[in-house]
């Protein structure tokens, strides 16, 4: 199945950085069910998919992720909002795990995935241990920018939240010692029609400044 090119150009254009949400409205449940699923569908290096996409529901939750957030209102106006956290290793385990997950799903012995378990324990016994949380970090950016585009394709609302302390999300949801730590937030949901950002031309580089042909 398709888009046409202008769909896709008009869905990305649609999109920004909401700033104001319509805290009464609520995205459907059907839509929503499709947002995690983008989410699941996500591409990762290796298939590893080092990630857990935390849904936060609990409006008291919400209030103390916001005051851990420059008190920004979209943790709260938001219909969504999603935590993305990213394994802090890479270990046997975590290769053995999605090589037996592959193995199950595609049908492939696991004996005939041995090349391609020893080439990723290979790439992992190589790195340190902050090497290997900055990398599951940057894979964690792949589902943030699927999260952004696919919610803007349903005519979602998007904001991506950096200005958080990742150190206090974590102690706030429970994180420390379960192998993940916040990476990124990102709230979704509708805008506000008092949002003046919502009507901002994109500021955009020409694009012969950030495109070459090679």
């Amino acid at each position: 199945m398709t888009i046409q090119p202008q769909d896709l150009l008009a869905a990305l254009n649609f999109r920004y950085a909401t700033k104001a949400f319509d805290a009464a409205r609520k995205i459907p449940a059907e839509t929503w069910d499709a947002i995690e699923e983008s989410l699941v569908l996500t591409p990762s290096s290796f298939g590893l998919q080092p990630w857990k996409f935390l849904i936060v529901e609990n409006p008291d939750i919400r209030e103390k992720l916001k005051a851990a957030s420059w008190n920004q209102p979209q943790l709260t106006d938001a219909s969504h909002l999603v935590v993305l956290t990213a394994r802090t290793d890479l270990t046997r385990a975590d290769i053995d795990s999605w090589i037996a997950r592959l193995s199950e799903v595609q049908g492939t012995p696991l004996e005939a995935l041995a090349g391609l378990s020893g080439m990723i324990a290979s790439f992992s016994s190589a790195m340190t241990a902050a090497e290997k949380q900055a990398w599951n970090t940057r894979q964690v950016y792949i589902a943030l920018g699927q999260l952004m585009s696919s919610a803007a394709v349903l005519g979602i609302d998007s904001c991506p939240l950096e200005g958080i302390s990742p150190a206090d999300y974590d102690t706030i949801l429970g994180l420390p010692g379960t192998g993940y730590a916040t990476a990124v937030a990102c709230a979704l949901g509708y805008r506000s029609p008092e949002d003046k950002y919502a009507t901002a031309p994109k500021a955009r580089f020409p694009d012969e400044k950030v495109i070459a042909h090679l």
